[in-house]
């Protein structure tokens, strides 16, 4: 089977056009997203300094923000989708989420401005003066600007894109700030009772809180979060299920943009192996992994495992008791007796939840040189990187 693996050049050929088709989406949807409001942006504007409404003047201005956020995500898929390079080797998918970034930061400034407007208002207060033609305008308003919320996001989840996400959020919270203002309209129309100022300020806030969420969420990801745990689960069933494959261990999935994922892992085979037979089983791993799940493995490490020695099943199971005593130790594996050296070769998983994880390590070091003192205890403190998720 080792003629039908996929090459590296022909799984970035594969991501390349992934890549292209998931751009041109993002790009279609943004630029629907520019026309719709800066239409929106104009109409509210007008209405805003006809009637005297800083609350439909500052929904003006956010629709314009909502339109420059669309010019940011179009810049960031096109510079996303850019090819890897000497310096970026892994591509350039994680400017997407720096643009998502830029898109909070103009989000979180527009709630800081309205707030600074509202107030001003509240303090110099003007009033309103509302016809049924201008308030027919801002309920069109709502509505385009929930359908275009919904597509916006619905678009930006399903090719898994936090800058289409973050801004179809925006414009569903567009809608439910225009609807306030209808809303405080009407109160003023049938009861004379101005509240727009104050109504800015809630809206202010509002956008204030989804700003810092949005950006909190850009600025995890561009730190680097771990997989879904799904997806750890599936990858290493499709690993395991290989019948030379005893265990699997040590699944590391780095993201470097939206969909954009490499991997390494370390695999148990028997130490018998031909060298010949385990570079087959690790091409066919790595062909597997990325036709299944469109990951390519950059490294597939090896642990030996020693022959079907009853003693050596003993020890191990002796072994992986005395770590398992030790508080925040998840497991043991890559156990490994080179009997002609007298050396005990061992990976324990220490949590990160421990408060210290070297001095865990240590402890169980400690309770396996103790219990075997004729060895020389060899081990590697490791972390099971699916915890995280």
């Amino acid at each position: 089977m080792a003629d039908k693996a996929m090459n590296s050049a022909q799984m970035e050929e594969c991501f390349r056009e992934n890549t292209l088709k998931r751009d041109q989406v993002v790009i279609r949807t943004s630029i629907l997203g520019i026309a719709a409001n800066l239409l929106l942006t104009g109409f509210k504007a007008a209405i805003g300094l006809l009637s005297h409404s800083i609350a439909i003047t500052l929904d003006a201005v956010n629709n314009l923000s909502d339109a420059a956020s669309s010019v940011i995500t179009i810049i960031g898929a096109k510079l996303a989708g850019k090819r890897p390079d000497r310096v970026h080797p892994f591509g350039h998918g994680r400017m997407e989420y720096l643009s998502a970034m830029v898109i909070s930061a103009l989000v979180l400034y527009a709630g800081i401005t309205s707030l600074v407007a509202s107030v001003k208002k509240i303090l110099s207060p003007e009033t309103p003066e509302y016809t049924g033609v201008m308030l027919l305008i801002v309920g069109t308003a709502v509505a385009v600007k929930l359908l275009l919320g919904t597509y916006v996001k619905m678009t930006g989840k399903k090719i898994n894109s936090d800058a289409l996400v973050n801004s179809g959020q925006d414009a569903l919270l567009d809608a439910v700030i225009s609807l306030s203002t209808l809303a405080a309209a009407a109160v003023y129309m049938i009861w004379g009772i101005s509240a727009e100022a104050w109504l800015g300020v809630v809206i202010s806030l509002i956008i204030i809180k989804s700003g810092m969420d949005m950006l909190k969420e850009a600025i995890s990801k561009i730190i680097g979060e771990s997989a879904e745990p799904g997806l750890y689960r599936a990858m290493i069933e499709t690993i395991a299920a290989f019948g030379e494959v005893q265990g699997v261990h040590d699944l590391i999935v780095h993201n470097y943009g939206p969909d954009a994922y490499t991997a390494s892992v370390h695999i148990a085979v028997r130490d018998s192996m031909d060298v010949n037979v385990l570079d087959t089983l690790t091409r066919e791993i790595t062909r597997d992994v990325y036709e299944k799940h469109g990951i390519y493995l950059t490294a597939v490490g090896v642990y030996s495992v020693n022959g079907a020695d009853p003693e050596w099943k003993k020890m191990r199971d002796g072994v992986q008791e005395l770590v398992m005593s030790t508080e925040h130790v998840k497991g043991m594996h890559g156990f490994y007796i080179d009997a002609d050296r007298h050396i005990l070769r061992m990976d324990v998983v220490v949590s990160f939840d421990a408060p210290d994880r070297e001095a865990v390590f240590r402890e169980a070091t400690q309770k396996i040189q103790e219990k075997y003192p004729e060895y020389e205890v060899i081990p590697a403190m490791d972390a099971d990187f699916g915890e995280m998720v």
